[in-house]
């Protein structure tokens, strides 16, 4: 006897309009496994955007602990975190889990320099949610070492940008400059501490942190689907103020230390925008 399509079933199917997406491959992102790199404002908003997109299997890393400062921007975050100085990769999976009970969210309480290429090489994709440039350096190196795709998010307050490295493209440190090598032991903390002079506290709201977290884990899940549009090698600015985003397309730097014996593409010299 054929089965019977009862009446209202996609009520009851938490992915139901997600599936009716044709590039989303739910079976694929269901049975895949990110790791996401910060556990503040983005990284908050990036695995809240996963678990709700169907990946079940996550894993947190941040050394770092919730403090009053963070709740205006972190919505897995509770004042009783902050007061007990709950470590925010424990947090975080803690709320993930009670917003999504069928997911895994691990938490690892360390630094991302601490990770080695074996570690990256667990996962299907890493997405980098860090303040400080060297972290995202090793991050961005190891992941290509194993050949993960990683996708790099930042901001400063309405501005930011993603930038999206598939192992066989341009990578982060190809996209950097003189500057970001000036600023890469610099370690930009919400509330100014941790660092060795005086920095002031980054300017940051929680509507730009959406939209970066929003533009990330929807590349990312474009790669977890082999979605064939999805962007590779490919930097992602986006202005709050005057409400658009760029499209800029990095090269393959030929000093790059992660591009050993590779050329620039010479299809232009200057990168491109795409508006």
């Amino acid at each position: 006897m054929p089965d019977v399509l009862r009446i209202g079933y996609e009520r009851e199917d938490r992915l139901d309009r997600s599936r009716r997406i044709g590039w989303l491959d739910i079976g694929r992102i269901s049975e895949s496994s990110a790791l996401v790199l910060g556990a503040g404002a983005l990284g908050n908003e990036v695995v809240k955007n996963l678990v709700l997109s169907g990946v079940k299997d996550i894993t947190v890393v941040d050394f770092d602990r919730v403090e009053r400062s963070n709740l205006s921007r972190c919505v897995f975050f509770s004042e009783m975190d902050a007061l007990g100085r709950t470590p925010k990769a424990e947090a975080l999976a803690r709320a993930a889990m009670r917003l999504v009970p069928e997911v895994s969210v691990r938490p690892i309480v360390g630094l991302v320099e601490d990770l080695e290429t074996e570690d990256f090489g667990e996962y299907d994709v890493a997405f980098g949610c860090l303040d400080n440039f060297n972290a995202r350096l090793h991050a961005n190196s190891h992941s290509r070492s194993a050949g993960v795709p990683y996708i790099d998010g930042g901001m400063h307050g309405t501005t930011g940008k993603v930038f999206v490295s598939l192992p066989d493209g341009p990578c982060l440190e190809c996209a950097s400059n003189i500057t970001h090598s000036k600023i890469a032991a610099m370690r930009y903390s919400c509330t100014g501490r941790d660092v060795s002079f005086f920095l002031p506290p980054v300017p940051a709201e929680i509507t730009t942190t959406s939209v970066i977290s929003a533009l990330a884990v929807r590349e990312g899940l474009r790669v977890l689907s082999k979605d064939a549009e999805r962007l590779d090698g490919q930097m992602i600015y986006y202005d709050g103020l005057r409400s658009v985003y760029e499209v800029l397309e990095i090269d393959t730097d030929p000093h790059c230390p992660n591009h050993p014996g590779k050329t620039a593409k010479e299809t232009k010299d200057d990168a491109t925008i795409n508006r």
